[in-house]
């Protein structure tokens, strides 16, 4: 591809959502789609505009239009599942943001999109034997509960991890970014041409919503975005060998390790696991750091080093790549605890801090 044909779907993507969101923002004020501060949260500022996402996905949309017209990409099913189901995942969203909505009713509506996008050719068709790279048959239904699985699983990651100003659509571009290369190398062009479109929206929404926010993702855009990446990542799987699967987990490694470490930290407190609390990733880092943005940008680097060993894992194979595979895990475990991210609790250890400056410069979106 040119690279006019990349330019082109993230610049109009950008500048759709750049200029759209401060409308979007007035229009989530006027239904009264706006954050509620509430003990479980970190933001504590009345009357933020929630529903962030509509921006983004309508820029994303124009995107990817751009993007398929000057690539004549030609009909693909794989474009219809994405759009319906991610307007499945708009509407739940929404009306989460406007009325609210509890853990299984928010379920109810990602399983249907997911399903939506399973019909459509989103799937994982069938899998590699790691020890004789032969092809393995799956049964159908078998394929369906496993795509699901992914495809809920990603979505709830990152709506997990949106918690502070700038944190969900900022690890999310880096992570589209790094999905639409790794789809440039293995000549994905479906993959590529949205992963570009998806990362120009986001960067053209960041800047409203970097710290200090002036509107949220919520979970209409958390949703969206989560669904959309899991889409992509699931594209990304060369169906070569074991190795490849893993590529898309590491470039989605930081919201997939904290909903896993959520998920754990509740089981062995004998909590729901749905129950929400404020030892998430964002939270432990807002304490160990004690600013807003200087969490945020810990979070930034930490999903730009994953994401470049993804991109290098697509070059490794066999042995090779276990190694580096157990290495990453192991230095990953280290500059975890070291961050404090894990091995203590969000609450300890918490540098003294203006509690007003927190509240000003802080986002409790969706966890």
């Amino acid at each position: 591809m040119e690279p006019l044909d990349i330019a082109i779907p993230v610049a109009s993507a950008f500048a759709v959502a750049a200029v759209t969101t401060p409308f979007v923002g007035r229009f989530a004020r006027a239904i009264g789609a706006i954050d509620r501060p509430s003990d479980r949260g970190v933001n504590q500022r009345p009357d933020m505009p929630l529903c962030g996402g509509l921006a983004v996905a309508g820029a994303f949309a124009v995107g990817l239009y751009a993007a398929l017209e000057l690539s004549e990409h030609g009909p693909d099913p794989r474009v219809r599942g994405l759009l319906l189901g991610g307007l499945v995942m708009l509407a739940t969203g929404m009306y989460d943001d406007r009325f609210g909505m509890n853990a299984w009713q928010k379920l109810s509506g990602q399983v249907l999109a997911a399903g939506i996008a399973i019909s459509q050719g989103f799937r994982f068709p069938y899998f590699t034997n790691p020890f004789t790279q032969g092809l393995v048959d799956v049964p159908e239904g078998l394929v369906w509960a496993v795509t699901l699985v992914w495809i809920v699983g990603i979505t709830n990651a990152l709506n997990l991890l949106d918690g502070l100003d700038g944190l969900a659509a900022g690890v999310s571009a880096i992570i589209a970014a790094t999905l639409a290369a790794i789809a440039f190398q293995g000549d994905q062009t479906f993959v590529l041409l949205a992963g570009v479109a998806l990362t120009g929206a986001l960067l053209g929404f960041l800047p409203h919503n970097f710290s200090p926010a002036r509107i949220f993702l919520g979970d209409t855009g958390a949703l969206f975005v989560g669904y959309t990446l899991s889409l992509l990542a699931l594209e990304c799987y060369r169906r070569v060998s074991l190795i490849t699967l893993i590529v898309p987990m590491l470039a989605l490694a930081v919201p997939i390790l904290d909903t896993l470490m959520s998920i754990v930290r509740r089981i062995v407190q004998h909590k729901p696991i749905f129950k929400a609390d404020r030892q998430h990733m964002h939270h432990r880092l807002l304490a160990y750091e004690g600013s807003p943005r200087a969490a945020v940008t810990q979070f930034y680097l930490l999903t730009s080093a994953f994401c470049m060993i993804a991109v290098s894992f697509t070059r490794l194979q066999g042995i090779t790549a276990a190694v580096f595979l157990v290495t990453v895990l192991a230095l990953t475990v280290r500059l975890l605890w070291n961050l404090g991210v894990i091995g203590r609790t969000a609450d300890e250890d918490a540098p003294a801090q203006d509690p007003t400056s927190a509240q000003r410069h802080t986002e409790g979106g969706a966890s």
